[in-house]
């Protein structure tokens, strides 16, 4: 096997060794880190864990002092498995792609950090282990996407409308209102009044409720152009970040959570306020509608017969 082919399947420190840049760079490595998650495209991988492995290599700067023992003077390995932990916690991901991109995004913020290995593979999909590896250099940063661990934290104003609320005549003026505040605006709708599908199956009958509102998510937008339809967290950062009033199709980010909701769209009131606690909304106004029994935000109502808000 020619030593090129051979080398690809190596272990990264290995392939770290062998495309070490000119001059000395220190590495720590993380080896058979095993973690069970929830994590891939495919329907047979939703609702149940497998076993993921990761080996990563970290390129170091040399410290020109002395390290005189102290732990608070290198990379540590804890920082490497932080990294993987945080990104496994912040969304479900269907790509092994996406998390070794997060990883080595995350790794690369350390300040001693120039280079990262991170393979990443599946133990339980097949006979052997599948997986991908990406390197990534500190020279990567300025072209990757911008992070969503930012420490920029926008808190928007969740509102949720009622079907009386989404045919209002009072709509536009509570949507010149809403525009006008400082704070981001997302909108959340439950199931328009149509009878949806019954699937007789607990998980296909979730789809068709959560898709159910994201029918009337549409039924919104077409009332004015200013509501527009996201269903991404990367949509809603943007969203939010650009003054664009969202509207919030659910079911990307309900079934991706990694802590998602007890309540299903069936209550879809509910189902706001925990996406208003899961995106951090400074609070949720109710409008026609009246509060759940618990919410992690300060819940506001507003009567469906006043325009100001």
């Amino acid at each position: 096997m020619p030593s090129e082919i051979r080398l690809a399947f190596e272990h990264p420190s290995a392939r770290a060794d062998a495309t070490a840049p000119d001059g000395p760079l220190d590495r720590i490595s993380l080896r058979d880190h095993i973690v069970e998650v929830e994590i891939g495209a495919f329907q047979a991988e939703r609702g149940t864990t497998q076993r993921i492995c990761f080996n990563v290599v970290v390129e170091v700067r040399p410290l020109r002092d002395p390290i005189d023992d102290d732990v608070d003077r290198i990379l540590s390995y804890d920082r490497v498995t932080e990294a993987i932990s945080a990104e496994l916690a912040d969304e479900r991901l269907n790509l092994l792609e996406t998390l070794a991109e997060r990883i080595a995004e995350r790794i690369l913020l350390e300040p001693q950090a120039v280079r990262a290995f991170i393979r990443i593979e599946k133990l339980d999909r097949g006979p052997g282990a599948l997986g991908v590896e990406v390197v990534r250099s500190i020279n990567d940063l300025k072209t990757m996407p911008v992070s969503t661990h930012s420490d920029i934290t926008p808190h928007p104003h969740l509102v949720y409308l009622t079907n009386a609320a989404i045919h209002s005549t009072n709509l536009m003026q509570w949507l010149d209102q809403l525009q006008a505040r400082a704070e981001p605006v997302i909108l959340c709708v439950g199931q328009s009044s149509a009878i949806s599908p019954k699937t007789g199956h607990k998980m296909t009958q979730r789809r068709v409720d959560l898709l159910a509102i994201e029918q009337n998510a549409w039924v919104l937008a077409g009332r004015d152009d200013r509501c527009v339809v996201v269903n991404t967290r990367t949509e809603l950062d943007w969203a939010m970040k650009n003054g664009q009033i969202s509207v919030w199709a659910p079911s990307k980010i309900v079934l991706d959570a990694v802590d998602g909701p007890s309540v299903g769209p069936n209550d879809p009131v509910a189902l706001a306020a925990w996406f208003a606690g899961h995106i951090e909304a400074s609070d949720l106004l109710l409008i026609g509608e009246t509060p759940p029994a618990n919410s992690p935000v300060p819940v506001l109502i507003q009567d469906i017969g006043h325009a100001g808000l």
